[in-house]
């Protein structure tokens, strides 16, 4: 989540702060070695309280958040926001003393987590896959101990959880407040290592030079998607899977369905393989390693015209209004340069993620620093696309994947106005005439 909410904020406006952030950092990782070191019990207690109020009201955002008639359809966000509610009153021993249930559901948090890294990285095959598998074999160890009642007795989980996550996330923010310090005074965010892949921000002169007329200034970045189950005939329907993987049409072949971005007529960003492939669900899982073996020529299609009148219009569409359209034109023109197709690790996914990280930077509020940045980490739909963009970074990115980010970052960067106070009153309301209609009929 802080990768993504300084991406939002921008280089230009961290660059000169590298000292705040060196600062959070070191804070954070004083305190995560207090709470370690302990012994009255106070700092802990302070500590795991904070952080139990944290989550519960995240949690709470999250939900005012559902009262958006578009985000209610959208059932990960509800469970995440009910989940983060619930762990955050449990923490806080709300409505009693739970330290076992704390341990446990800590320790069955890392641990499902620890098997998803662990199922991705053997079964994608991506690069530095095996550091991945002890990550996950450590996370695991670190679950286990959760759900055990040593060495740290079930008082103690929590608080330890919240000293190790301080300790790490103040490391990760130390290297990239260094990080900051070394880039040029109009680098990117995508230039530091963790970002993106290097490269594409090496020749900052093309950015300079782009020139566009002034009305490409309002014609929108738009992410349109064919979704999986649009692309096929489905007999038997399975609901996460047939979202967020591939629905397997009546004959037995593979639907993944297909996401592409336009910027037109500037930009068209949908990558393909050169050859249209048929994709069997029995040989399903071998051809989702990302290694050499799996690679394809891919091309790049022209336009939307062009996918709608060879196959079908899309399923849904994403309009942005705030972007930046040089960097979006200078990253596309050289990640076009290698047409190289993988069906997870070069996809039409990945190509229209990337991109949105690109013209995206900095996008994320107005107003000075010290507001935008706090502003975006309080953001429940910033919440949401870093819980999105974790699990795409664990397994790959997918067609609803990236409709699901693509939303949420949307929401970021060009907020609806509807204040909470006046989305309570609209859900109130809407409530009464719905109670007024079944009355009636």
């Amino acid at each position: 989540m802080i990768r993504l909410a300084l991406l939002l904020t921008g280089a230009a406006a961290l660059r000169e702060r590298w000292g705040v952030l060196m600062g959070v950092a070191l804070s954070a990782c004083g305190l995560g070695l207090l709470i370690l070191l302990d012994t009255s019990d106070g700092a802990t207690v302070v500590a795991t309280y904070v952080f139990g109020y944290i989550l519960a009201i995240s949690g709470a955002l999250g939900l005012l958040g559902m009262l958006r008639p578009e985000a209610r359809a959208n059932r990960m966000v509800l469970v995440r926001a009910i989940g983060l509610l619930v762990l955050g009153l449990l923490i806080v021993d709300f409505p009693w003393n739970n330290h076992i249930a704390n341990g446990l559901l800590f320790g069955l948090a890392f641990l499902i987590d620890a098997v998803l890294r662990i199922a991705g990285a053997l079964v994608l095959r991506f690069r530095r896959w095996q550091a991945a598998v002890v990550g996950g074999l450590l996370e695991g160890v670190v679950a286990v101990l959760a759900m055990s009642n040593w060495p740290v007795s079930y008082r103690f989980t929590v608080p330890f959880g919240i000293a190790l996550l301080l300790i790490m996330n103040g490391l990760t923010l130390a290297r990239l407040a260094m990080a900051l310090r070394r880039l040029p005074p109009d680098g990117s965010m995508l230039g530091i290592p963790g970002f993106g892949p290097p490269g594409w921000y090496d020749r900052l002169d093309e950015v300079r030079a782009v020139e566009l007329p002034e009305e490409a200034t309002m014609t929108p970045m738009v992410v349109r998607i064919w979704t999986p189950t649009g692309s096929a005939e489905i007999d038997r329907r399975r609901p996460v899977v047939d979202r967020y993987i591939a629905a397997v049409d009546k004959n037995g072949k593979i639907s993944s369905g297909h996401a592409v971005l336009d910027f037109a007529p500037y930009l068209y960003v949908s990558h393909y393989p050169a050859e249209e492939v048929e994709r069997e669900a029995s040989g399903f899982l071998s051809q989702l390693r990302a290694t050499a073996e799996n690679d394809l020529p891919g091309r790049f299609l022209e336009s939307y015209r062009y996918e709608v009148e060879t196959w079908f219009p899309a399923d849904a569409h994403i309009a942005f209004h705030r972007f930046n359209p040089a960097r979006l034109l200078v990253h596309c023109a050289h990640y076009q340069e290698d047409r190289t197709y993988n069906f997870t690790r070069r996809n039409c996914s990945v190509a229209v993620a990337v991109a949105l990280d690109a013209a995206l930077e900095g996008m994320g509020g107005n107003g000075p620093f010290w507001r935008r940045l706090p502003g975006l980490l309080l953001n429940p739909d910033l919440w949401v696309a870093a819980l999105l963009r974790r699990r795409a970074e664990t397994l790959t990115w997918t067609p609803m994947l990236v409709y699901d980010y693509a939303r949420a970052l949307r929401r970021v960067v060009e907020p609806n106005q509807m204040g909470w106070f006046a989305r309570l009153r609209s859900a109130w309301q809407r409530w009464r005439d719905n109670r007024q209609v079944e009355k009636t009929s």
